[in-house]
């Protein structure tokens, strides 16, 4: 299993979003700094679920952080997030 399926299922076993997106953009940072020149290294998460309703942005990308450390900590490099409750714009 590849990295941005691990994420896939791991943000879907804890959240059980109404939505879920996990963008894999690694291939829009070749050249930058951080970039290794392999894939699964930046995602962008979108995500709907009842889990964010009325917590902060921060809290909800701590949430997701928390969540998905192991990850951040090997080969991850960055990930975008928007975490919004259900009925938000």
């Amino acid at each position: 299993m590849g990295t941005q399926d691990t994420i896939t299922q791991k943000l879907r076993e804890a959240f059980t979003p109404e939505s879920l997106a996990v963008i894999d953009e690694s291939n829009l940072h070749e050249g930058h700094a951080g970039h290794s020149g392999r894939s699964e290294t930046h995602f962008r998460v979108n995500i709907v679920s009842a889990a964010f309703a009325g917590k902060s942005r921060v809290d909800r990308h701590r949430m997701v952080n928390d969540l998905l450390a192991p990850e951040l900590k090997g080969g991850v490099h960055a990930l975008a997030i928007k975490a919004k409750a259900p009925g938000e714009a």
